[in-house]
Formats: structure tokens, sequence, C-alpha cells
């Protein structure tokens, strides 16, 4: 019986079929022309375009995932024009590869994780069809590159993360006219301190010294408006960044505002390297951005970026522990 109803399956022919060929409307969809090229295919799919090196170069151009709104590494001037650290990095791998540079504006999610699903490899649910060929600002963690979910599958294994090009810390800014020479955490106990809300200083605040400063934490909008109360009397320090303090208290010559270059008991890592980004299948685009990058350490270009920003250039300690600098 089983065998019987096998056969009749095996000779059954679609009703579209009979005739001596299909149907109208199966011709229609059958013989639908799709054009050649990873844009066209992303269209069509609604899927991101899969630009490998080659196609990077025939297109003429490089998509650089920045982070929007985040000075002085990424931001849009008065005439929408990319500038910071980050774009200045940018440009210049876009140059080296012959290329024209283009900003791919990434707005944070709730995690890093997210941020490199909806920039690099599968693209955000309003512009699916979008991603970035590399992603700049990216912590450089060899723990997170490579860890687990329950399962044992790795988390994060549609990209890879690589070439760092900079160390970032947490600090503290304080007003050394109120404060004096140095500032601790235990200075804010008497004293208001500020961060940004929703961010690791906001909450490390409000928990640090079991305790003792969540009185005295004022949350902001952002780190500018955080340095624009201290500057106007409210708060005495401001956790953050340091990038983004030095950024910042450039504006206040006038003020007596220092960094203090503080210890934070209870955090894991106060300094990590920052890197970039791609798709774990254009490792050879990522080879190539990553001899630029390297060479911008190695021959002091990307210090001078800093330095025409008025940042200090602190080297990732990749490069520290292979060129013995600092």
């Amino acid at each position: 019986m089983w065998k019987s109803l096998l056969i009749a399956l095996a000779l059954w022919v679609p009703p579209v079929a009979w005739a001596g060929g299909l149907s109208p409307a199966a011709l229609d969809v059958a013989t639908v022309e799709v054009l050649p090229g990873p844009e066209a295919s992303a269209e069509l799919f609604r899927r991101p375009p899969l630009r490998n090196l080659d196609e990077v170069l025939d297109s003429g151009y490089l998509n650089v995932g920045l982070y929007e709104g985040f000075p002085p590494y990424a931001y849009r001037d008065e005439a929408g024009e990319a500038r910071g650290i980050d774009a200045e990095l940018g440009r210049l791998i876009a140059e080296g590869l012959g290329l024209e540079f283009r900003p791919f504006w990434i707005t944070p999610a709730s995690s890093l994780g997210r941020d490199l699903g909806n920039a690099v490899s599968r693209g955000h649910y309003l512009r699916p069809t979008q991603v970035a060929d590399v992603m700049l600002r990216v912590p450089y963690d060899r723990n997170f590159s490579y860890m687990r979910d329950s399962t044992g599958e790795y988390i994060n294994k549609s990209v890879v993360m690589f070439g760092p090009y900079q160390r970032e810390q947490w600090d503290l800014a304080f007003d050394a006219a109120r404060l004096g020479d140095t500032a601790t955490l235990g200075s804010f106990r008497d004293h208001p301190v500020g961060a940004e809300y929703q961010t690791l200083p906001a909450t490390y605040l409000t928990a640090t010294l079991g305790g003792q400063l969540r009185d005295n934490v004022r949350h902001y909008r952002n780190t500018e408006e955080a340095l624009a109360a201290m500057a106007r009397g409210e708060i005495t320090g401001v956790m953050a960044i340091r990038g983004e303090l030095e950024h910042y208290l450039a504006r206040y010559p006038e003020h007596d505002f220092r960094l203090a270059d503080a210890v934070f008991p209870g955090i894991s890592r106060h300094q990590w390297d920052i890197g970039m980004a791609i798709r774990h299948n254009h490792r050879q685009l990522g080879h190539a951005v990553e001899a630029l990058v390297d060479g911008a350490v190695r021959d002091g270009s990307l210090g001078e970026i800093f330095a025409a920003h008025e940042l200090h250039y602190h080297m990732p300690d990749f490069y520290a522990e292979v060129l013995g600098a600092q």
C-alpha cells in the first residue's frame, strides 16, 4: 500500500505544468529579471548587501560606521558634515583604499551586541538592506569576542572585532577651585557630582562606597550638559569617558577644571582598547583596513588627529606591548 502511494507521488505532476507548460501567472514569476550585484540582491531579499573587498573597491566608496552625536569622536557639524576623531580616521582609511568616505551613522541600542547586529551583520529593522562595511569605536576585548550563550554557540559569531587603535578609560573631572589640587571619589561625600544618565558612571556613583555618594549624584542628558552645570557651580565633579571630558573641559579655560586620573574600586576594567568590527565573512576587507590603521598608529598619524582635536592620544595596550611604548 505505502509503495503504491510513493509511486503515485513520484508520478504526480503539478496542475500548472499540464497542457505542456507553466500557467501564465507562474510564467510571470519565473521570468522576473534579477539585476546583478549585491545591492540588487539586498533589495530583492530585504537583507544587507554582501560587499567583499573587491565589491567595495569596485563601488568607489566605503561605508564607515560611526556613533552619531558622540563628540569628540563622531558628530555632524552645522553643515551636516561628519566631524571628529573617528570621522577623520574613517577618511584616512577610505583615502588609503582610494575610495570615497561615506559615514554610516549609528544610534546606540541597548547593548553593544545589538549595535553590531544593526550596523554590521544583519541590519536594523528600519533599514534592513543597509549596513556599514566597517564599524569604528568597538571595544577590543577577546573575552567579549568569543563569548558563548547557554548552548555553547558564539554570541558574536557574525562579526569579527579587530584592529585596536586607541586606549580609553573612565575618569573624573573636578573643580580645583572648590576641591583643591586633588580629588577622589571620597571628595564627593560632601560635594555634588554629575554623570550622564543611563550610563555606567550614573549607576556606579550611586552604588560605590556603600552608597555614600548617592544623595549627591546629579544626572544629566549628556556629558556636555554635566560640564556646563559644573561651570555654573551646580556640581563639583563629573565622571565620564576621558576623551569626552578633555573635549568639553577645553571650553572652560577660565575655570580651574582638572582631570583626577582617579581609581574606581569595583569597576572590573578601568581602561580598555578601542578597535573596529566587520562581518565575519569579509576578513579580506578587514586585513586591508587593519593595515592602514596599523600604519597610522605606528607613524604617528593617528596621534596627530587626536592632537588636532586637543586630546591626548593613548596608544592601545596591544601596541604598548608590541612596540614598548605608552
